[in-house]
């Protein structure tokens, strides 16, 4: 159930809820460069096992972000599952530092993933829930900036440690534990919600787009073709190394990135809201496809940051304002379970995308994933045409 809002500003709720992610993603990009490094450097573990356990756990991921928005549609209730899905995350953190064979980072990542799947489409649908359709940008805006936040200082928090204590990735592990526990407080203590009449449908959701809008449908589509040339960001990173840079220096170019996130994120959504979501996604797909031909065509290591300025910026253009774009076009009633369509389509892709571009990566040549990114990105800002405009349905 809808309820009253001021237009003088963002509910409180929203306000909290970003903060919980940026406590959060502050916690798990502490973690996330330095896992692999731990699995090879400190276990011992041969490095096909990173492609395993990031495989497991993206899948895992995927399906569970379709079942969990239904589950909180038929409860009538999102807090639970975002509490469940926080909390686990942290204490993953904690079995991470403990794991001595890759079998226990498999564990703790499994762990991360379900955490993580239980909380991102009832967290999307409260914050939808908690604003106006005429708000939805600058909410999703505000709280993917507040994310993106905790996406740069956690590297740099990282790297700093690690440059006081070289090579202690479990004191690393142990330290991420606490803002991501920070999180897990605040969401139990200033997060609201009132109780919601709970789905009579008894059936379980399938992966299908029958009974979505025709809009939406033509939308996952789209955002199926771009994700097939959305590739695992540590291409990107492996790029750069390959053109020079060393391990801290990627560390910062990650912060980097994720800092013109934190500086246009709010205004993007902000501009959304006025203009609509489909110009500023083109012009984030098109930004990609830029990026990518850059990557592709890069001789030496000094174009790697402007390059990583305009990937930010690409950020900055889609990954709010996609969240904002499903919210207008899915059903009020079944919004937990059709935001999760919207995850799981991205999840399910994203394995073989990152599979394709690692065998274009090793066996036919370095250039050639991102010559085919950008392609399949400039094809898909086409095909975003092929979705009506705003005006044409109504705002739910």
């Amino acid at each position: 159930m809808e309820q009253p809002y001021s237009s003088k500003g963002l509910n409180s709720t929203v306000r909290s809820l970003g903060l919980v992610s940026l406590l959060s993603d502050f916690s798990s990009k502490m973690v996330y460069p330095v896992t692999p490094l731990f699995l090879t450097g400190v276990l011992g573990a041969p490095a096909w096992t990173v492609g395993i356990i990031e495989g497991i756990a993206e899948s895992t991921a995927s399906i569970l972000k379709l079942y969990s928005g239904w589950l909180s549609d038929r409860a009538g209730q999102r807090k639970p599952f975002a509490i469940a899905g926080y909390g686990l995350g942290s204490l993953s953190k904690l079995f991470m530092a403990s794991s001595t064979i890759w079998g226990h980072v498999l564990g703790a990542r499994f762990l991360d993933r379900v955490g993580k799947g239980l909380r991102a489409a009832p967290r999307d649908a409260l914050i939808a829930e908690n604003c106006p359709p005429q708000q939805r940008g600058r909410a999703f805006g505000l709280h993917h900036s507040l994310e993106t936040i905790g996406e740069v200082i956690g590297p740099l928090a990282g790297f700093a440690f690690l440059w006081f204590f070289p090579n202690n990735y479990r004191g690393v592990f142990t330290l991420a534990f606490f803002p991501a526990l920070l999180g897990v407080l605040v969401l139990l203590l200033l997060v609201k919600e009132p109780r919601q009449n709970s789905q009579t449908k008894r059936s379980l959701p399938q992966f299908t787009f029958r009974g979505l809008s025709p809009a939406y449908r033509r939308f996952l589509l789209i955002i199926g073709l771009f994700s097939l040339g959305n590739s695992s960001d540590a291409f990107l990173l492996l790029r750069a190394q390959d053109l020079g840079f060393a391990g801290g220096q990627v560390l910062l170019l990650y912060a980097l990135f994720n800092l013109v996130e934190v500086l246009l994120g709010f205004a993007a959504g902000n501009l959304s809201d006025r203009v609509g979501r489909r110009p500023l996604l083109v012009c984030g797909y098109l930004v990609f496809a830029m990026v990518y031909l850059g990557f592709a065509i890069a001789q030496g290591a000094a174009i790697i940051w402007p390059l990583f300025m305009l990937y930010g910026l690409y950020s900055t253009l889609t990954r709010g304002i996609q969240k904002a774009f499903v919210a207008d076009l899915v059903h009020p009633e079944r919004r937990g379970a059709e935001v999760g369509t919207y995850y799981m389509v991205i999840g399910l892709i994203a394995l073989p995308a990152s599979l394709i571009a690692g065998w274009l990566y090793t066996q036919v040549g370095a250039a050639i994933p991102f010559y085919l990114s950008a392609a399949i990105a400039t094809f898909a800002a086409l095909l975003l045409q092929w979705i009506p405009p705003e005006r044409s349905y109504s705002r739910r």
